[in-house]
């Protein structure tokens, strides 16, 4: 991790050095086998990639060098985009159609590496990726309830019972989660309209949305929450969390049961002194 100077994130070079020297101090270095770097997720440029593998092919060269000859593997990390029409991640909607594919990462990943390979004179080393964010985030389908559908002078609110508790990075990345009917999906928008939550504060799951007409009773789903969002989620204002349904073919099983208010409730204690104070007769009474 080149940044690993002023970040909590990875070693540094040299604590990387540190280590190896401790593996041989220790007779241990022959059991490093892999060198692993991550750069972060949403990351649509190629060539802040092929940087990134030309950093990590200097140092699989230094540390062969020093004697860890069985570290024969370059696993280059996650967070790799998923590129849909819609696009989706923070602010610009980055992870669009444009995004590079897996092809391009490993076209273009394998070429750096063989470049350096070449260059430096070591031997190929295995590549490996890690594509968790890509198959997890359009895994994910968050489902809410139309309640209160509230018009202004300017401005059309659909109130649902999902709400950023769930999907808490459309609050704090200002993350867009493509919005649609869950019943007729391919409907045509027809309004503009901001989808809100139930929570004590502004509660915004998808601004300025183009929807067809929403009324009580509908559902709404919001797509590729596979990613942090169960993990995340959040309590704020008691709202309980939903159940969680795997969907495999035709089949659908409930796989974390709907929380009921004992489930909340029942993890606080009053300590009994102030119990028995709040029942305690008053003087003269």
């Amino acid at each position: 991790n080149s940044t690993g100077y002023n970040s909590k994130f990875g070693l540094s070079p040299r604590e990387i050095v540190q280590c190896v020297q401790r593996l041989t101090e220790e007779n241990m270095l022959q059991s490093l086998r892999l060198l692993h770097f991550h750069i972060g997720s949403q990351i649509t440029s190629i060539r802040s990639i092929k940087h990134a593998v030309r950093e990590a092919s200097h140092l699989y060269c230094n540390l062969r060098n020093m004697g860890a000859t069985n570290l024969d593997t370059i696993d280059i990390g996650g967070g790799w985009t998923f590129g849909k029409w819609y696009g989706t991640g923070p602010n610009s909607q980055m992870d669009d159609d444009s995004a590079p594919t897996a092809d391009d990462y490993a076209r273009e990943c394998a070429k750096a590496i063989k470049d350096e390979a070449a260059r430096l004179d070591f031997p190929l080393p295995k590549l490996r990726l890690e594509p968790g964010r890509a198959l997890s985030g359009p895994a994910g389908v968050a489902v809410g309830t139309v309640g209160a559908v509230k018009t202004g002078d300017t401005k059309k609110w659909v109130n649902l019972d999902l709400s950023t508790n769930h999907i808490s990075w459309a609050a704090i990345l200002d993350w867009y989660y493509h919005a649609l009917p869950v019943r007729n999906a391919g409907a045509q928008g027809t309004e503009t309209v901001d989808l809100v939550g139930p929570l004590c504060n502004s509660d915004e799951l998808g601004r300025h949305r183009k929807m067809p007409p929403l009324q009580r009773g509908d559902f709404v789903a919001f797509l590729d929450t596979g990613g942090y969002c169960e993990s995340s989620a959040a309590r704020y204002n008691a709202q309980r969390l939903p159940a969680t349904v795997l969907v495999t073919g035709d089949t659908a099983d409930v796989i974390s049961d709907r929380e009921e208010f004992r489930d909340a409730a029942g993890r606080f204690r009053v300590p009994p002194h102030l119990l028995a104070g709040s029942f305690a007769p008053q003087a003269g009474e």
